[in-house]
């Protein structure tokens, strides 16, 4: 646990939550790794022989890794304390920056990457961000 706990009458129901959170957010982040396969990298820049992906995951939102990153630590957050939000707060400040840098790169390299962004709308998380 990081610092304070959440108050204990809350507690149960953000552990139910948060641990929903969690596990969809590892669901995205796994469906995001597969579905780049051998293109997957930890920098933001694309692979030179990769290929846009539109199905899976990517069908539903631009950048599933990241919103599934921010989905786990969001969960934890909720099942662990408070304090643990500042971390999640800075780590999607962070994420979103690396998805304009990564996004402005995608333009430059794939022809439909603009009107694939027009189609899936969504960044992060499907139906939220």
């Amino acid at each position: 646990m990081l610092g304070t706990s959440w108050p204990p009458a809350a507690q149960l129901w953000l552990w139910i939550g948060g641990s929903v959170v969690l596990v969809s957010g590892l669901a995205l982040l796994v469906g995001g790794g597969v579905g780049l396969g051998r293109q997957l990298t930890p920098f933001p820049k694309p692979a030179k022989t990769g290929a846009l992906r539109e199905d899976g995951v990517y069908g539903l939102v631009r950048h599933p890794m990241y919103g599934g990153a921010l989905l786990v630590m969001l969960g934890w957050s909720l099942v662990s304390s408070p304090l643990a939000l500042v971390p999640f707060a800075l780590a999607g400040v962070f994420l979103d920056a690396k998805r304009r840098r990564k996004e402005a790169w995608m333009l430059a390299q794939y022809p439909g990457y603009g009107q694939y962004r027009l189609h899936v709308r969504r960044q992060f998380i499907p139906l939220v961000w």
